[in-house]
């Protein structure tokens, strides 16, 4: 399956000057957060295939707007084609706006995801926002990762772990990826095409 992650900032080859050779085969789309709606939109309009989408710390208006055609993926498992997929929106709190949680509040989030693999089994693919803590982030409190993210991936291993919010540049594709146990963290940030063959690293 071949997957198109976005991220964080809008990117002219998917948007104004979107040529649609540039990606073929894409079958499913996962937004990391922090874009606009419109854009979400415009891109489950042109690759007409499932986007499934956590909200970033500047997503507030989603509320007003919301990507059409798209699906919320926050605190959640759901199963596209054999695959389990999680969401976890936000990033940690710093100011008390929108969409900010503490590691507490998160690890409650995350006991709901605990429950629901219970049931549907652990999840193959994991999007959020933020990354994981010490695992591609900063140390201003805006940008630190989530604690609760290391835990939730010890337990559940999922073959992929996507996140956006830390704006970096990759020349090298490779560079965004950080293996983690059995799980491949991998920075969304402007848009990472995936093809994947197995979500579960043996």
């Amino acid at each position: 399956m071949r997957v198109l992650a976005v991220a964080d900032q809008v990117e002219p080859m998917l948007y104004t000057h979107f040529n649609p050779d540039n990606f073929p085969g894409v079958e499913l789309i996962l937004s990391c957060g922090d874009l606009p709606s419109a854009y979400l939109t415009f891109l489950v309009t042109v690759f007409n295939v499932p986007l499934y989408y956590v909200r970033g710390n500047h997503d507030a208006h989603y509320d007003q707007t919301p990507p059409q055609g798209c699906i919320d993926l926050h605190a959640r498992i759901v199963t596209y084609r054999g695959i389990r997929l999680a969401g976890l929106e936000g990033s940690r709190w710093y100011n008390g706006g929108p969409h900010q949680y503490t590691d507490k509040q998160m690890g409650r989030t995350i006991l709901k995801l605990n429950w629901q693999a219970f049931w549907a089994g652990s999840p193959d693919i994991t999007i959020a926002h933020a990354p994981p803590r010490f695992i591609h982030d900063a140390e201003d409190p805006c940008h630190r990762g989530f604690k609760s993210f290391n835990r939730f991936i010890k337990r559940h291993a999922p073959g992929y772990f996507l996140h956006g919010h830390i704006h970096n540049h990759f020349e090298q594709p490779a560079r965004r990826i950080t293996p983690c146990g059995r799980t491949q963290i991998v920075n969304a940030y402007g848009y990472f095409m995936m093809d994947i063959d197995r979500v579960r690293i043996s």
